[in-house]
């Protein structure tokens, strides 16, 4: 599965469009190098995206063949690190 759908898919960003712009804008990692939105997503791969102050560090657990219902979404990734950057 391309990296944007699977991102869009797993609701780690909401929608498909704003997953490519973060791709292409370098706020993407897969497996520790700057990934762009076509990248092949595997079980096992790690994903480290930066949205806005959020820093986010997933494993994929499950790559599904199409659209899942929202409450499953969380069941495609492990998280391993999160962190908000905090405003003075």
């Amino acid at each position: 599965m391309r990296l944007d759908k699977f991102l869009q898919v797993s609701r780690l960003i909401k929608r498909r469009a704003s997953a490519k712009e973060a791709c292409l804008a370098g706020r993407v990692q897969l497996n520790g190098r700057i990934a762009k939105p076509g990248s092949e997503v595997k079980e096992g791969d790690r994903i480290h995206l930066t949205w806005g102050r959020r820093v986010t560090q997933v494993e994929v657990l499950l790559v599904p063949e199409r659209n899942i219902p929202a409450a499953q979404a969380t069941t495609l990734y492990q998280v391993l690190e999160e962190s908000t950057g905090s405003s003075r």
